[in-house]
């Protein structure tokens, strides 16, 4: 069983009768899924945010001690580890918070050091990775056909880029609202959630927004918090950067109703929550 002073903060993964998840102690956790007995752990240096992706035997995860691992899945020993970038001055551009991707034995992940990676599933070898000026690529990225789908955070931008190679395809900018959302495809369409309070349907083949829904916490306070170029207005939240101010600020921008967890797709339906406190479902 975990160490009774972890906390849980990434996803648990299961894969043939196996449980696998990180923790806020630095722990990734291979757990009996019928009856929660411990089969390994395996410890990184910081905080496991990130969920687990499990492919071909592998474990993979990234951990905020800045490294990517993947581990044998059945032993918990390291395969390899990949290091990103570090921040030694304010530590904010350092460690993954993105869930990783798998597919056509690459594997994809974004990382606080504004970089998306793709590496090589089996060595660890970086294929490619996309700068994104400083800006944090928390949500998961997606794989559709040849094009590698992601978003970043403060920049507010929609990412398509080759799969194989990082190649540019096309971006979509949402105006600077950050998005820690992950997206999901169904059909031709991509739907994200942004911090504006919106959760968008993307038509893939035209590259452009088809829909946008507003959330209740957006229809009220939307505006308030918006300025006249359609960005987010900081500086009416933030009083001042005292910590007190910086709390208030952030509780301020979240009653716009922000979408910050994943939307999920199920039939015709696609349900999310937001901050304002709903669960939305919309056809």
């Amino acid at each position: 069983m975990p160490d009774p002073f972890d906390f849980f903060l990434s996803s648990p993964v299961v894969n043939q009768g196996i449980v696998y998840v990180g923790t806020g102690n630095g722990n990734i956790y291979a757990l009996d899924a019928q009856s929660g007995e411990l089969r390994w752990k395996f410890h990184t240096g910081n905080v496991v945010h990130a969920s687990p992706a499990v492919a071909n035997g592998t474990v993979y995860v990234g951990s905020w001690d800045s490294y990517f691992y993947a581990i044998d899945a059945l032993t918990g020993q390291q395969r390899w580890r990949f290091k990103t970038g570090e921040d030694p001055v304010i530590f904010n551009q350092v460690g993954i918070q993105s869930s990783v991707v798998v597919a056509d034995g690459l594997v994809y992940f974004g990382c606080r050091d504004s970089n998306l990676y793709a590496l090589d599933a089996q060595t660890g070898e970086k294929r490619w990775a996309f700068a994104n000026k400083g800006s944090w690529v928390i949500s998961t990225p997606i794989v559709l056909g040849d094009t590698l789908y992601f978003a970043t955070s403060d920049s507010g931008l929609l990412h398509a880029v080759n799969a194989k190679t990082g190649a540019p395809f096309y971006s979509l900018s949402f105006h600077h609202w950050p998005m820690f959302s992950s997206p999901v495809v169904a059909g031709r369409r991509l739907y994200i959630g942004t911090h504006a309070g919106t959760l968008v349907s993307i038509d893939l083949d035209k590259h452009t927004v088809a829909r946008t829904f507003r959330t209740d916490g957006a229809v009220r306070n939307g505006a308030t918090y918006t300025q006249n170029d359609g960005g987010p207005n900081y500086e009416v939240a933030f009083p001042d950067f005292f910590y007190d101010d910086l709390v208030i600020g952030v509780w301020r921008m979240m009653t716009v109703g922000a979408v910050l967890a994943s939307p999920v797709i199920a039939a015709d339906t696609v349900l999310f929550g937001s901050s304002d406190g709903n669960v939305y479902a919309l056809h």
